[in-house]
């Protein structure tokens, strides 16, 4: 039987340029099912992290208010409402409180219409109606007095701010409120400590609890131990119908937001400092600093004859 030679020639060879065909998971299209529990999954992870947030807006609400002593049976509190992320958080957590505080209070919501052009006068009330507080719209044209005052690219929020709150405080007293809320919240406080000591020559930040000085009205601000970033962060998840301040809130260099970069600088330097700077305003040392006012430093000399330290270098020197 003859042999049957076979060259390599005359097996079959891949076509020139061939690619065979490897398996990528990755090319695979999911399933229908397995797409719909990746998103039940992710789901559940958001409201987990939602509710989590909540609790810890509560919870830092909750003490402030302990803490403070703010609220107390019988108030009558009448919460400002600027269409801001703080304003909403706080009303919407003094809410959720009132349902289940030891005491009866009962909250107001009131907006200063200050006749801005452009405001959306219907966004306020059109939510108010829709979460049931009651609420007052107080209008009146403070936008042009301050532009008549202030030259232009100057910071008006001082003078907003002083006729904000005189319209306010009368409106309190008529309604019969006894605490007026605010939405300051933690990093508020800690920057005005620095506004105040750099541009005022003074140790001075906002307090969570305020006597007016008339001493008609009593300021509460119960989201003084509240992180801006959990607000922020709640704001969104609640889609609150946020309304812009034209008037001041987005003029540029602003001292406020020159300090909140450097507190934001820092805390990415070194993380846990603005907690440790706002521990601070709550726990002052007053014989540790040099305010003559807060501290008999004249008096120590008297104080150190009276004790019996003082007594027995008396004794020692007459020895002599």
């Amino acid at each position: 039987m003859s042999e049957v030679n076979v060259s390599e020639s005359a097996v079959s060879q891949p076509e020139k340029g061939y690619q065979p065909e490897v398996f990528d998971p990755a090319t695979v299209e999911p399933s229908a099912g397995t797409t719909e529990a990746a998103e039940n999954q992710a789901e559940r992870k958001s409201r987990t992290e939602f509710n989590k947030l909540q609790k810890r807006l509560r919870r830092n609400v909750g003490k402030a208010i302990e803490d403070y002593r703010m609220i107390e049976d019988g108030d009558k509190i009448m919460v400002c409402l600027s269409g801001g992320k703080d304003s909403y958080t706080m009303l919407e957590i003094l809410m959720s409180l009132q349902k289940s505080a030891p005491v009866n209070f009962e909250l107001i919501a009131v907006n200063m219409d200050q006749k801005q052009p452009g405001f959306p006068e219907h966004i306020l009330p059109a939510y108010l109606e829709k979460v049931g507080v009651p609420y007052h719209i107080i209008e009146k044209d403070t936008y042009s007095v301050v532009k008549e005052i202030i030259p232009e690219g100057k910071t008006t929020c001082g003078l907003c701010s002083r006729l904000r709150r005189g319209t306010l405080y009368g409106f309190a007293e008529s309604i019969g409120a006894n605490k007026i809320a605010l939405g300051h919240h933690r990093d508020d406080i800690i920057e005005t400590l620095f506004l105040n000591m750099f541009h005022g020559g003074k140790l001075k930040a906002m307090p969570p609890k305020l006597l007016s000085d008339d001493k008609k009205h009593v300021l509460i601000r119960p989201l003084a131990y509240c992180k801006e970033k959990d607000i922020e962060k709640f704001s969104a998840e609640k889609e609150f119908p946020i309304i812009p301040c034209n008037l001041c809130g987005s003029q540029e260099n602003l001292q406020r937001q020159n300090i909140k970069g450097m507190l934001a600088q820092w805390e990415k330097e070194q993380p846990g400092r603005s907690e440790n700077i706002f521990a601070a305003v709550c726990n002052v040392a007053p014989s540790q600093l040099g305010d003559r006012e807060l501290w008999n430093f004249e008096g120590l000399q008297d104080e150190q004859d009276k004790s019996h330290l003082g007594t027995r270098i008396d004794l020692l020197m007459s020895d002599d």
